[in-house]
């Protein structure tokens, strides 16, 4: 028998050659348990991110990141399939806080394990912590009963599930690995599915704000993703959806619950509606509601009815929340500081930086730079004006909000210069570019 040795592996993937299975969970159990050195996995690493990986390489993969710590199976405790949702990271990506509760008021259970926000892109934690009380450190015994209760639960991600992924990531932060296919891929399905999911929709954004800039990438990303999970017996399917502006109009936590809450109260922007109406009934078709223009009219029915909003609520008091702030914004927390920013000139907006927006949120206080970095629940950004609209010179573009001591006049110039107008309307498509479910 041939004794494996990670230079020997490093090699072979240095000369494009596919890792067995075997190769694979040598380097990952190795490198998680502190037998292989960093200066290897490293190696690896960048091998992988100029050769890639098949199909099969990126599953075991997957499957070796999952199987390094807890594996959750919310399915058997609430004897119902589960279906879940991921995002790829987005500005004003507030899609769970309604996509969730619309499936929960159609009967759905959506175990949701989230994450919180890093450099320009935000958290659905962030958000859900800007509720007073809301608690997020679930148990699994509390996380599986707000689910059963509520249909729908979201809790942080406990240091038990993945440790391979965390020590993985933070050296791919370390060694300018974080943008390859297969790696972002088997980050994101082996906690989808360490956390229990049978089926998941992905949200892979695409565009300024995304990590993929382009729509061939994100369809590269999405596959990528569908096939580990396939390979895995996981039913998958994925909705491109467009980054290029911010989703929504607000950025950054307590507004984004606002904005959140007022869509399931039936008043939502139209990119924002079509977004969460997506994944709703891909999520709800997945879960076998119907096809897919029954579950696409089951969740407009539940955001018209209330049903939608009523879940939120129920969640929210479940964890621990005070449900009040769902309707009373005021609960949410008063920022100290606001700035209102106008146009310098008459036209229609053409574009918005995306990513910019994202930055100047972090700055305002609304996200991190570092993993620890504290975050101020009333910061962000308000939108007025979207692209497409027409501006008058003079009128509200939009208004930062923060309750640090500053002085906004200067987040106040940064924020007009994201906007770029035109003397014609420019075209302006829907904000979900493709579903892919082969």
């Amino acid at each position: 028998m041939t004794m494996l040795t990670a230079y020997d592996i490093i090699m072979k993937k240095r000369r494009c050659s596919p890792l067995s299975d075997e190769e694979i969970r040598f380097m990952v159990n190795g490198f998680t348990e502190g037998v292989i050195p960093d200066s290897q996995m490293s190696a690896l690493l960048m091998a992988i991110c100029f050769n890639g990986m098949t199909e099969e390489e990126t599953a075991s993969l997957t499957l070796a990141m999952m199987e390094s710590g807890e594996m959750l199976t919310p399915s058997k405790q609430l004897v119902r399939s589960c279906v879940d949702k991921h995002s790829t990271g987005g500005v004003g990506d507030k899609t769970t806080l309604i996509a969730a509760p619309i499936c929960a008021a159609c009967g759905l259970y959506v175990p949701k394990m989230s994450g919180r926000g890093l450099g320009h892109t935000g958290g659905t934690i962030d958000k859900l912590e800007a509720i007073p009380g809301m608690n997020t450190s679930l148990d699994y015994d509390k996380f599986i009963d707000v689910v059963r209760k509520a249909g729908f639960a979201s809790a942080a991600q406990t240091g038990t599930l993945v440790p391979a992924d965390k020590k993985i990531y933070a050296l791919r932060n370390m060694t300018a690995t974080v943008d390859s296919i297969p790696l972002i891929s088997s980050s994101i399905m082996s906690k989808k599915l360490a956390t229990g999911a049978e089926a998941i929709v992905l949200d892979v954004k695409t565009g300024d704000g995304a990590f993929m800039k382009t729509v061939s990438d994100s369809e590269k990303l999405a596959r990528s993703m569908m096939s580990a999970a396939k390979a895995l017996g996981r039913r998958c399917t994925a909705v491109i959806t467009d980054m290029n502006k911010p989703l929504g109009k607000a950025v950054g936590n307590g507004i984004e619950v606002i904005e959140a809450a007022e869509a399931l109260k039936g008043r939502c922007p139209a990119d924002l509606y079509d977004v969460s109406v997506t994944l709703a009934a891909q999520m709800l078709m997945l879960g076998g509601a119907g096809e897919y223009e029954e579950c696409v009219m089951l969740a407009k029915d539940a955001i018209e009815s209330g049903k939608a909003f009523h879940a939120l609520e129920k969640t929210v008091e479940l964890q621990g929340g005070d449900k009040n702030a769902l309707t009373d914004y005021s609960l949410l927390g008063v920022p100290k500081f606001s700035y209102e920013v106008r146009s310098s000139e008459s036209g229609y907006i053409s574009r918005i930086s995306c990513e910019k927006t994202g930055i100047l949120s972090m700055k305002l206080g609304a996200g991190r730079q570092n993993k620890d970095d504290p975050i101020d629940p009333t910061a962000g950004i308000l939108f007025d004006k979207t692209v497409g609209d027409y501006a008058e010179k003079g009128s509200l573009l939009g208004t930062l909000y923060t309750s640090s001591e500053c002085d906004l006049k200067a987040p106040g110039e940064e924020f007009a210069q994201l906007f770029s107008f035109s003397a014609e309307p420019p075209a302006v498509s829907s904000a979900v570019l493709k579903i892919i479910s082969d």
